[in-house]
């Protein structure tokens, strides 16, 4: 039987939301509903949602999305969203158990036998970028991603925007041409101040500037569009077709729905399936933990449109546990060249320690987002 017999959670360190569902024949299923900062609020919301999981069938995995999604009359956000992405990636898991498949298999099969990935670095000296771009270099990374910038001004000077560029060239400098750097902006940057750094990052060849803006003026990303020649990407908090719609009718280049909050394995297929209409490339966003990671893969072994994968080994953010202290077998998500091999194994094609995780759980989490402000003391996008 595939009938839905417990729900669990576990906030674990440092800063997800595992999500944990067996069934009464014993299949258990794993998802990642983390939503930084508000993982707690998130995890109430898991529950309250378990109500109409409870005693179905696992298998009826959209219907469940439908009545998760749109069984309440106040729909939507990143509370909500997050909590039906675990539970929907859960019983992907349960699925491709029970069918003895990887999730890709059950999604039509693989385009691709391999992922590109890339990872995060840090440092605001080019003495720093240089050592970390030349770690993930070492690590095997052909792409990596930087901050553009911390607080920025509504109209900034013109030291801030010059630092801007200046990091940006040191990073294409120790990469050379054959690798990439994508350049985010996490939405500090006004439309102003985007269209005057972007062209001025147009000779480093960035691989994409990332969110220029934050997703409420997402209305105004055309503007960024049209000001430069390097490809836009974003979608990290943007939580459905409905609101992805808006960005790709601007001409964004990459869409970057994140599998923890975007309604899971199904919301974001359909989100890629309509990019792929608008000749828009599919990048999730990822700076999480090993299940929101699997999740990512398996999507992407079995989507056309599918660019590279983020992914947060070494993150600053993992401070008490890396990605893949959870797994019993980290060999799934070894790294080769820079790429990932397809995960061949049922379900998502991990395998999650229980034990470490429910360890991990009694000690738990209170990770929150920074706070920044202006040195005239207001508050600063982050």
């Amino acid at each position: 039987m595939t009938t839905i017999a417990t729900v669990e959670t576990f906030l674990v360190a440092p800063r997800w939301l595992f999500v944990r569902i067996e069934t009464e024949s014993g299949i258990v299923g794993w998802g990642e509903a983390t939503c930084e900062g508000r993982s707690e609020t998130v995890r109430t919301a898991v529950h309250q949602l378990s109500e109409l999981l409870i005693g179905r069938d696992a298998l009826r995995i959209e219907d469940h999305w439908q009545v998760l999604t749109k069984g309440s009359f106040y729909r939507g956000g990143p509370i909500l969203a997050s909590a039906v992405s675990g539970l929907d990636q859960a019983l992907w898991d349960i699925a491709g158990k029970h069918y003895g498949a990887p999730v890709h298999q059950l999604l039509g099969g693989p385009v691709r036998d391999r992922i590109r990935v890339y990872g995060w670095i840090g440092g605001d000296e080019p003495a720093e970028i240089r050592d970390q771009i030349s770690a993930r270099i070492e690590a095997g990374l052909t792409a990596v991603k930087m901050n553009a910038s911390g607080r920025m001004g509504a109209l900034a000077s013109v030291a801030d925007l010059d630092a801007v560029v200046q990091r940006v060239a040191v990073a294409r400098e120790v990469l050379g041409d054959d690798r990439d750097v994508a350049v985010d902006f996490h939405g500090r940057f006004t439309v102003a101040n985007v269209r005057r750094v972007a062209p001025l990052l147009e000779p480093y060849r960035p691989f994409f500037l990332e969110e220029p803006v934050v997703p409420e003026n997402s209305h105004l990303i055309g503007e960024v569009v049209r000001c430069t020649t390097t490809p836009i990407s974003t979608g990290e908090r943007l939580y459905s077709r409905q609101e992805f719609l808006p960005v790709l009718q601007a001409g964004i280049a990459v869409a970057q729905p994140d599998l923890a909050h975007a309604g899971g394995i199904t919301e974001v297929r359909k989100i890629a399936t309509l990019a792929e209409l608008y000749d828009v490339q599919i990048a999730p966003h990822c700076p999480l933990g090993p299940i929101a990671l699997a999740a990512c893969l398996q999507v992407g072994f079995a989507t056309p449109n599918f660019l590279i994968q983020e992914q947060s080994i070494g993150i600053h953010y993992n401070q008490g546990a890396e990605v893949l202290d959870y797994c019993l077998d980290q060999t799934p998500l070894t790294f080769v060249d820079g790429y990932v091999s397809r995960l061949t194994a049922p379900g998502l094609g991990i395998e999650i320690d229980e034990h470490a995780v429910r360890t991990a759980d009694k000690r738990g989490h209170a990770w929150r987002s920074p706070t920044w402000r202006h040195p005239d003391g207001s508050y600063a996008e982050w």
